[in-house]
């Protein structure tokens, strides 16, 4: 029987995150890891990467949207 542990992370491949989570689909999850490193995510440790393998830490994504509301992922001046 598994136990949920909050101390424990819960890391979600992209394709697992979307699904779980409709407001968030593929296409745009990839942009936000696309452009982690101006957008915050990387400063929160949302973004693990294993080999080729992304995933996201669930309870630290939804700390990031909470404290970045109107944040796109994309960088100042581009398009």
């Amino acid at each position: 029987m598994a136990v949920f542990n909050p101390d424990v992370p819960r890391y979600l491949t992209v394709p697992q995150f979307a699904k779980k989570h409709p407001a968030f689909p593929v296409g745009s999850l990839r942009d936000l890891i696309f452009h982690a490193p101006f957008n915050g995510l990387n400063d929160m440790e949302v973004i693990h990467r294993v080999g080729a393998k992304i995933l996201i830490d669930e309870i630290k994504f939804f700390e990031w949207v909470a404290t970045n509301p109107s944040s796109t992922g994309r960088i100042k001046g581009g398009k």
